[in-house]
């Protein structure tokens, strides 16, 4: 495999999974409100998922999953036509297949957020506080499980958007950090 066939493969698999990315930073951005646990606690007082993760969250970034999608339904002529032959990892195809993959990407990355905040509050660990692995890739897995029923997933694919997610993850955090926008940098 030469260094371009790779490239494309990073690239390809960074675009395709652009709705999960979208929709997880949309809900970060247009949430508030009611939590979807709506403040309930289990017996022993501690919170079922938290106040992070909100209705409003969900639905805008699901909706934002879509957008994505659809976008990418809309340039995917160009994009085939552009790479061709080498596309080795998955692609949308056209815009309904974009609103399906951009849905279940969009909304699989939510979903893992929660599951996310729901076991680290079965684990005693409080919002906001580190949990390694987990907090980089609970979206990201969760979203390719949902679309694994539409789109064929190949091992080299998941470990490529394992890492990205992983390099992405850390390095928008840390940036975010030394621009004083978080106060962690993980």
């Amino acid at each position: 495999m030469n260094i371009q066939i790779i490239l494309i493969a990073f690239l390809t698999t960074l675009y395709f999974i652009l709705p999960a990315y979208f929709s997880n930073g949309g809900a970060l951005v247009f949430g508030g409100g009611t939590p979807i646990d709506f403040g309930k606690s289990d017996s022993k007082g501690v919170r079922w998922i938290g106040d992070g993760v909100t209705w409003r969250g969900i639905i805008a970034g699901s909706l934002i999953g879509i957008i994505t999608g659809i976008a990418q339904g809309y340039l995917a002529p160009y994009i085939i036509e552009a790479i061709g032959p080498i596309i080795i990892t998955p692609i949308v195809t056209d815009i309904p297949n974009g609103i399906v993959i951009g849905f279940l990407l969009g909304f699989g990355a939510l979903l893992g957020d929660a599951l996310g905040s729901f076991l680290k509050r079965r684990l005693g660990i409080g919002r906001g506080e580190p949990a390694p692995i987990l907090d980089q890739l609970d979206f990201i897995i969760v979203a390719l499980i949902l679309v694994s029923p539409v789109v064929k997933l190949n091992w080299i694919f998941i470990i490529m958007a394992i890492a990205l997610t992983l390099i992405i993850h850390l390095t928008a955090n840390t940036c975010a950090y030394l621009l004083g926008l978080k106060d962690v940098w993980y």
